[in-house]
């Protein structure tokens, strides 16, 4: 029953492989041999334009990832601020986190990226990649708050309480008991949603960020060669999101044999 209380279900990212499911393992396998063989073939085949497509999105490919990491890492820390309002007893706290939570999850994240971007831009003209860290990590912020807030719940009263008898304070339990027990247990579906946010990083090309889909619509338009680019484009973001999927599966392994021990 602790097993289950300590099991955060986030269900908008990719497809984890477990090792217990030989079902989707199997999956995983094939889609990421399929996945290879074809981002091999393909261009050796027919070096034009699937070979041309290769070598004018790898810039894409470091523009989609800087942006994943800057807005990882600030909705971490809108994460972590909204899911500790979201447990405070300060019902102004409180009120604003939940609030916050409420309004971005119920706003699409498309209407988002337009909002600061053209809306807000009336007022202040910021540039297009910091628009768009700033409306993923806003977003996705909101969802990293219900993280939190889940993986600080699952955590036993009875640390808080034998942590307060030993003379540590809210603050002090928190950021030495609390948060390092619930760190073990937000990593996998942050790791999750890294992918989802990864994934979602397509839509900042709208606002001109050369990510790997604008780089790719922006070769379609040259070349008029659509299925071949997109084709590519696809094959491009399946294969990093079955590495990281994979990745996170093993993270997860590892942390429930270190739990086990």
């Amino acid at each position: 029953m602790a097993d289950l209380e300590k099991k955060i279900d986030i269900g908008d990212g990719a497809a984890i492989p477990d090792p217990k499911d030989k079902g989707l393992l199997s999956a995983w396998w094939i889609a990421l041999i399929g996945t290879i063989s074809l981002l091999v073939l393909l261009p050796l085949i027919k070096p034009d334009p699937y070979g041309k497509v290769l070598q004018f999105i790898p810039d894409g490919i470091l523009v989609t990832f800087e942006v994943t990491i800057l807005s990882i890492s600030l909705a971490l820390v809108i994460g972590l601020i909204t899911g500790l309002g979201r447990i405070s007893s300060n019902r102004f706290f409180n009120l604003a986190a939940s609030l916050y939570v409420e309004v971005v999850r119920g706003i699409p994240l498309l209407v988002q990226l337009f909002y600061i971007y053209f809306a807000l831009g009336r007022f202040v003209r910021v540039p297009d990649i910091v628009a768009a860290v700033i409306a993923m990590s806003f977003c996705y912020g909101a969802y990293m708050g219900e993280v939190f807030r889940a993986g600080i719940k699952s955590i036993d009263f009875g640390q808080t309480e034998a942590s307060l008898s030993l003379g540590f304070n809210q603050r002090q339990t928190m950021a030495y008991v609390i948060l390092p027990q619930a760190w073990r247990t937000i990593l996998p579906p942050v790791g999750n949603e890294f992918i989802a946010l990864l994934k979602d990083t397509s839509l900042v090309s709208i606002l001109a960020v050369s990510d790997i889909l604008r780089r790719g619509r922006e070769y379609a338009s040259e070349s008029f060669n659509y299925f071949e680019t997109y084709t590519m484009i696809a094959l491009v973001y399946l294969l990093i999101t079955l590495i990281l999927s994979k990745l996170i599966s093993n993270m997860e392994h590892r942390l429930s044999h270190y739990e086990r021990r």
